[in-house]
């Protein structure tokens, strides 16, 4: 009888410690992946690492005093488009991973106290 007890409680805790394991470090890996597979496909349109490597240098090849300043002026504004895109796909991933990890506290919170 007793030893049923000791399995039962056992799996209980194993349970929960899977449950826990898998909501939060699985999500994590979950949101992560999302998000870098979102700012990779967001890499192929802005190009940051390319047009920042280039950011002097003129527009097109134009050689001009024109060339070097509308290189110069394009491509901050390309990083700054692209920094605030980032910045805001960055900022979207961590708010549903703290919403997705909140969740079950929530739900134990809401089933005790039921306000």
């Amino acid at each position: 009888m007793s030893f049923s007890i000791v399995y039962l409680v056992n799996r209980l805790f194993y349970r929960v410690y899977f449950f826990f394991e898998h909501w939060y470090w699985g999500g994590l890996r979950f949101f992560v992946r999302t998000t870098v597979n979102a700012l990779e496909s967001l890499d192929r349109y802005f190009a940051l690492r390319v047009t920042f490597r280039y950011w002097l240098r003129p527009l097109y090849q134009d050689y001009s005093a024109i060339g070097y300043v509308l290189g110069f002026i394009f491509r901050t504004g390309r990083l700054f488009a692209g920094s605030l895109v980032y910045l805001i796909v960055i900022s979207i991933g961590i708010a549903a991973y703290l919403f997705w990890s909140a969740f079950p506290a929530y739900i134990i919170i809401k089933g005790f106290f039921n306000f």
